[in-house]
């Protein structure tokens, strides 16, 4: 009896059995699984990944709490603070300035994320998809450009700087 043996990310295995006696196929040799297994290290990498993986969705829980506490005007203010800093980003990477690149990914996540507890309010209200995306529309249309916080600090520095050297 042949066995193929399939690892999950977290050290996990899982052993289908499989009998190939009857296959016509024969260009694939496969092992026989043994029960004692030596611990490499691809299979120390992955216990490693593993707990770094449990770490992450514990600090995304975390932030999901914190979303959560937060109103829906406080969550949309948010939104588009988050994605004029998103904009900015995008003005740095065309300009070939100096920007963290993970930046952006986590900045997308966490305004899917807003939008996402957003929209679990709205099914809790009984707010169907059509009507959302209408009042989606309306608040979209409603926001007043301004600049991200990012960019005001920027600007407050050099206010306070310029300041300073004209005293």
């Amino acid at each position: 009896m042949m066995s193929l043996s399939i690892a999950s990310p977290c050290g996990a295995t899982f052993i289908p059995k499989i009998n190939l006696s009857k296959s016509s196929f024969h260009g694939i040799r496969i092992a026989q699984a043994s029960p004692a297994r030596a611990l490499s290290a691809s299979t120390i990498r992955t216990t490693h990944s593993c707990s770094s993986l449990m770490v992450k969705m514990a600090k995304r829980e975390e932030e999901l709490k914190e979303i959560r506490t937060k109103t829906t005007e406080e969550l949309q203010e948010e939104v588009v603070d988050l994605k004029g800093e998103l904009f900015m980003l995008r003005l740095q990477r065309s300009a070939r300035n100096e920007f963290k690149s993970s930046e952006f990914l986590r900045m997308r996540k966490r305004i899917a994320r807003m939008l996402t507890v957003k929209r679990e309010r709205e099914l809790e209200e009984g707010i169907n998809k059509r009507i959302s995306r209408k009042l989606d529309r309306k608040w979209k249309k409603s926001i007043i450009p301004r600049p991200p916080p990012s960019l005001k600090k920027l600007q407050e520095e050099e206010a306070a700087a310029e300041a300073k050297e004209s005293a």
